[in-house]
């Protein structure tokens, strides 16, 4: 079977779990800009580079990766958000792109097998494409409403390189995370369709329900539904409670599995993340009790204890059913226009 038989069969039976976030894990190792740099010779300051870490510091992404294997991660993403041409050139490491990705699948890949070959379960490796941080829908200068940064045609290689080395590597699918900008999401679809089966997250700005390009999470579904992903879903943005009417909307027009990951809560003043492991899975069992969800995880500022919660509280639970969509035609602008 393939992997993506594989992860149908397996979330037909029971709700699966995601990984939770590297970020926040990297931020509690204290690292220096040499950690981040360590044999490269790049001109300028890499501290935040956490993809350059695959490179750098490989045992520091295994052990998160293991970790969250351990608490009950069946599906691994790969620390690889911004190992992009785009967002690396603000570190001057653009060149290094192909060999952070496979590195980073690599890891996650070698995890994945080791827990496999312990204890039979098969575990999943997305690999993991950000945002970028250019957008395609809106001008960066208001003077210009019509100034573009970067074109369509640009933004589909960048994704189109970055998938590439993440399959080398060992990913099992593509996972476009956290989107922001649907035509950005358009471009990654573009440029992995024929690659691997695709897995997207869309990420709201606002507690409206929509994403930055301004599509409600119906009208988001009803522009990428084409690209018959996966998985479906939320990511980031704000804690489980604020996600849950959204993701139920969400729920109730997808005919794929869900996949949600939330942040631990909201930040605090000091942009950091207090909400305790308890209180997330508490949150995540009302999902679970609306039958909203197919796949789980967790996002900024959760932990390998955040991420034990959710599979100690999704265990044994029944998972969402992939409703068969109506025969319809559903257009999208900001909002979908159903006819019937």
């Amino acid at each position: 079977m393939t992997a993506a038989a594989l992860l149908q069969a397996a979330a037909a039976e029971r709700i699966l779990v995601k990984d939770g976030a590297f970020g926040t894990a990297i931020q509690q190792a204290c690292l220096t800009e040499n950690c981040y740099r360590g044999d490269y010779a790049l001109s300028k300051d890499q501290k935040g580079n956490n993809d350059l870490l695959c490179l750098s510091k490989p045992q520091l992404i295994e052990e998160i990766c293991a970790g969250y294997a351990t608490a009950g991660a069946d599906v691994l993403g790969t620390n690889s958000f911004n190992a992009n041409r785009i967002s690396q050139a603000d570190y001057g490491a653009e060149h290094l792109v192909p060999e952070m990705n496979r590195a980073a699948a690599r890891i996650a890949r070698d995890v994945a097998n080791r827990f496999e070959a312990e204890d039979g379960r098969r575990r999943f490796v997305a690999g993991a494409l950000g945002p970028t941080n250019k957008t395609l829908s809106l001008s960066p200068d208001v003077n210009d409403p019509g100034f573009r940064e970067v074109d369509f045609d640009f933004v589909c290689d960048v994704y189109r390189e970055q998938a590439q080395a993440l399959l080398e590597g060992g990913a099992d699918f593509i996972l476009i995370e956290t989107v922001f900008d649907t035509l950005n999401c358009k471009a990654a679809i573009m440029a992995a369709l024929d690659l691997a089966p695709i897995m997207i997250s869309m990420t709201l700005t606002d507690l409206s329900g929509r994403n930055l390009s301004g599509h409600t999470v119906e009208a988001f579904w009803a522009s990428v539904r084409h690209a018959k992903p996966l998985t479906i879903g939320l990511n980031c943005s704000f804690g489980a409670a604020q996600l849950r009417p959204h993701l139920s909307a969400l729920s109730q027009t997808a005919d794929t599995l869900i996949m949600a990951y939330p942040n631990a809560g909201l930040p605090n003043d000091l942009g950091a993340y207090d909400e305790a492991a308890e209180e997330t899975a508490a949150q995540v069992a009302e999902w679970v009790e609306e039958g909203l969800i197919n796949i789980v995880g967790g996002c900024c500022g959760t932990t390998p204890a955040h991420i034990a919660a959710i599979a100690g509280t999704v265990a044994g639970k029944p998972a969402r059913s992939v409703a068969q969509a109506p025969s319809r035609t559903v257009l999208a602008g900001l909002e979908p226009m159903v006819l019937a």
